[in-house]
């Protein structure tokens, strides 16, 4: 890619970011859009992001620029793969680790076996809710801004697909796992339900995206590389 040309990124780019810890996806999208008016002189251009990625989750967010941010939508409607870490014994409000725990729970008695059959009973097609501390729309606002506040937040299930759920590691009460799933899959609320069905509870602790369909997060740039690509001519 030509990143000292305007042309390049107002007919419409795709890039691939590696997202780092505690930025949201809009962050992403506002500090490329500001260096791209800054180091290009590009003073109006659309930029993008295909799907939101909470700011404790790292890994792969595909920006669109230009005439490019047409294709959103079709990026967004791509399948997920993600790496999670999942902590049992402990509850968040948030179901992460942006709260603090407020339950704790007992987990001496998971196994790997009863580890493995949640995890087939959590896989295929799933009606599955989403967390109170979500950016889902409630009434015209963001429920997450409404469940800081303490208001009363009422959410409804969504249907997602979970076509692989995978145990990597277990060194209780941390776990380690792949999942595949579709897209409007919240990981946060996977982590809640497996803690439910170990007689247990959970929260995510960690949480990387590692793919979007075909693109994977080894394609990724970091936001700082690729700043220091942008060169005029």
């Amino acid at each position: 890619m030509e990143y000292n040309r305007p042309e390049t990124f107002l007919e419409g780019t795709v890039l691939y970011i590696d997202k780092p810890l505690t930025w949201t996806s809009f962050d992403v999208v506002n500090k490329i859009r500001k260096s791209l008016r800054h180091n290009l002189g590009i003073q109006k251009i659309k930029v993008g992001h295909a799907g939101t990625l909470d700011p404790l989750a790292t890994g792969l967010v595909i920006i669109c620029t230009g005439k490019a941010t047409k294709q959103i939508m079709q990026y967004q409607d791509m399948d997920k793969a993600y790496t999670a870490q999942v902590r049992l014994g402990a509850t968040t409000p948030s179901f992460d680790l942006e709260t603090e725990v407020d339950l704790t729970f007992p987990w001496e008695h998971v196994t790997p076996e009863k580890i493995e059959q949640a995890l087939t009973q959590l896989s295929g097609d799933q009606e599955q809710m989403p967390p109170l501390y979500s950016a889902k729309s409630v009434d015209g606002k963001r429920a997450y801004a409404m469940a800081r506040k303490g208001k009363t937040v009422i959410l409804k299930p969504q249907h997602v697909h979970i076509s692989q759920l995978k145990l990597l590691s277990a060194e209780l009460p941390d776990l380690t796992l792949q999942v595949d799933c579709s897209k409007g899959t919240y990981i946060r609320s996977l982590a809640r339900d497996l803690g439910s069905m170990l007689d247990s509870g959970a929260h995510l602790t960690g949480l990387r995206r590692t793919r979007i369909g075909p693109y994977h997060v080894d394609q990724a740039i970091s936001v700082e590389n690729f700043i220091n690509n942008l060169k005029p001519l």
